[in-house]
């Protein structure tokens, strides 16, 4: 949060807007908690975990600033009142990975004005200016497993809670501040119950013997412990070519370790190993936890954490949080031996919905496979760019 505090005032009718760096941890907390204020009782919005946030932004909690990330962030205040607010990230590891100098902003909510989003922009714009950046896209958070994208279409169904959502005027703001298109991701609401076809199924084991490889799906989460780490090696080889992806340090790898296995089901969650009994495939879902995060608002105590655990012991419904190959297996059909093994347990538990995780339109590959399912477009996400600031 070091740095020196920046104010601009934008006239704007009655009022002036401030713009305001955020140097202190009431400050930050201020940053976090605004959108609880700009989204109250709206039927969609998923607030975030309250400690979580904190880990995410601070320096001193979250690895990926040793990992080559620095940050600034910035509040609008408007008649006395915050008006919105912006993160303006840059992730050097990735820059010099993909060759270019371009900055992210991430954590952008605002009220309906465009002199407040323009504001907000324009001082991440500023800063990343004067840090060398030649250009602004976002939204973006430090690694992949940060929320990315800005919702476009899908506003009427409640996401995921590693989904974004925004109101529908986000976009408009962005395209009236010179921001275009970079990518866009897609996500599709599945038929969780459907049969596998025979076809596929035959398909599967012909595949799986030709290559010596094994489908595992564990019972008990200390049985996932050992495999951990070469999950995440596979995460980084499988996504390597992914659009602003770049590689997790072994700090990162221990941070997401402790966040994503300390309440993971077991049950939903499937490798495919080689005769080395390395991971080439994997395929993490969850629980539907949304409107469990909704009850618990941004707090796991005194009452948040029973909302959330009944959830995660009782559904019906889940979310596909993360899945992929390793490049040398993509054209081999092994995606296919995971999606049909978490079918299979889908089945088996009497699950009746799956909403995709987040897959880039122009990766035919992954959105192929649900072709072979009932499935129906949810949500789309973009990601902006501005090339020249």
């Amino acid at each position: 949060m070091a740095g020196l505090s920046r104010r601009c005032n934008v006239a704007n009718l009655n009022y002036m807007i401030s713009i305001k760096e955020v140097n202190t941890k009431k400050e930050l907390r201020q940053f976090i908690t605004f959108p609880f204020a700009l989204y109250k009782g709206h039927k969609q919005w998923v607030p975030p975990l309250i400690s979580d946030e904190k880990r995410k932004l601070r320096a001193d909690l979250n690895p990926s600033f040793a990992a080559g990330c620095e940050a600034a962030y910035f509040m609008a205040g408007k008649g006395g009142k915050i008006a919105g607010r912006i993160a303006a990230i840059i992730n050097h590891r990735a820059n010099q990975k993909w060759q270019n100098k371009t900055a992210r902003f991430g954590w952008l909510d605002f009220v309906d004005d465009y002199e407040v989003s323009g504001a907000l922009l324009h001082a991440a714009e500023q800063w990343a200016k004067s840090k060398g950046m030649a250009g602004v896209q976002g939204p973006m958070g430090f690694t992949d497993f940060d929320l990315e994208g800005m919702l476009v279409e899908g506003f009427e169904h409640l996401p995921p809670i590693i989904s974004p959502y925004n109101y529908p005027y986000y976009p408009l703001h962005l395209e009236k501040h010179g921001y275009v298109k970079a990518v866009d991701w897609l996500q599709y609401r599945i038929n969780a119950s459907q049969p596998v076809p025979d076809k596929i199924l035959r398909v599967n084991h012909a595949i799986a013997h030709k290559y010596s490889l094994r489908t595992v799906i564990f019972k008990r989460k200390k049985d996932i412990m050992p495999y951990t780490h070469k999950f995440f090696e596979a995460v980084n080889a499988a996504w390597d070519n992914i659009y602003g992806f770049v590689q997790l340090t072994p700090e990162q790898v221990s941070y997401y370790t402790k966040a994503f296995f300390s309440f993971i089901r077991p049950e939903l969650l499937c490798f495919i190993l080689d005769d080395g009994d390395n991971v080439v495939g994997f395929g993490l879902s969850m629980p539907t936890l949304s409107r469990a995060f909704q009850k618990a608002r941004g707090k796991l105590f005194p009452f948040g954490f029973i909302h959330i655990l009944k959830s995660l012991y009782r559904y019906s419904e889940i979310d596909l949080y993360v899945n992929g190959v390793l490049p040398e297996w993509q054209r081999r059909g092994v995606h296919s031996l995971y999606y049909v093994a978490m079918n299979e347990m889908y089945i088996k538990r009497r699950i009746t919905t799956a909403i995709s995780s987040s897959q880039l339109e122009t990766n035919a590959n992954a959105l192929g496979i649900w072709d072979n399912y009932e499935k129906e477009l949810l949500f789309r996400t973009r990601c902006y760019i501005k090339k020249s600031i």
